[in-house]
């Protein structure tokens, strides 16, 4: 369990055990002695104090993170500091991209990681059946909790990049359809300059299938 104060933008966390804080209980250091055993049947139960345990720890992790973040933009910091893992995917309009998105959010809850979804608009997804098709995948991203962000820049990479260190991102996901030839080249071309150009980060190439249009 844990006893938190906050004064000002100060967090002091006491952390004990769930088993500790019973164990207070029974010797008569939180309750009186004709109410302990009520208490540990009821509210001190141990998956509730865990579950309370958990939420402490991540809230106060969420705060660092937070404080973190304000710093290294007033010092201007670009490398990634981040105390919560941060994770995002880079989709398209192709259908296929809703397996790339449930596998990141997958990921994100093991990690206990922040999620994010980035698009960047292009030329090619203008027409009515990718936009629908785009909707749907930013839709898909909403409903397993992701942070969506549609970005606009001359060059995908470079976009995508930027938004990494914007968001001091720790991991990305890439789809790569299974294509050969100039394709090929041209997605390992973009991927190259991408790590040119954003600060480091964990990157995962992941396949699809040779039906994607990516």
């Amino acid at each position: 369990m844990w006893f938190g104060t906050a004064l000002s933008s100060v967090i002091t966390l006491v952390d004990l055990t769930p088993e500790a804080l019973q164990n207070r209980l029974r010797r008569g250091d939180v309750y009186s002695p004709e109410k302990v055993d009520q208490a540990l049947q009821n509210f001190f139960r141990s998956g509730n104090l865990n579950a309370l345990r958990e939420l402490a720890l991540r809230q106060v992790a969420e705060h660092v993170d937070r404080s973190l973040e304000s710093y290294m933009e007033a010092k201007q910091i670009e490398e990634n500091w981040a105390v919560r893992e941060r994770l995002a995917v880079c989709v398209s309009s192709n259908p296929a991209a809703q397996y790339l998105i449930a596998r990141g959010a997958r990921m994100a809850r093991r990690l206990d990681a922040q999620f994010y979804v980035i698009y960047v608009d292009t030329p090619t997804d203008s027409g009515p059946d990718r936009q629908k098709s785009l909707e749907a995948n930013l839709h898909f991203a909403q409903d397993l909790n992701a942070q969506v962000i549609r970005t606009r820049g001359r060059n995908i990479a470079d976009a995508v990049a930027s938004v990494v260190k914007d968001k001091h991102i720790t991991q990305v996901i890439f789809g790569r359809s299974a294509v050969k030839g100039f394709h090929r080249f041209f997605y390992l071309s973009a991927v190259h300059r991408f790590l040119r150009e954003a600060p480091s980060v964990d990157v995962h190439i992941v396949t699809h299938g040779e039906h994607s249009r990516n």
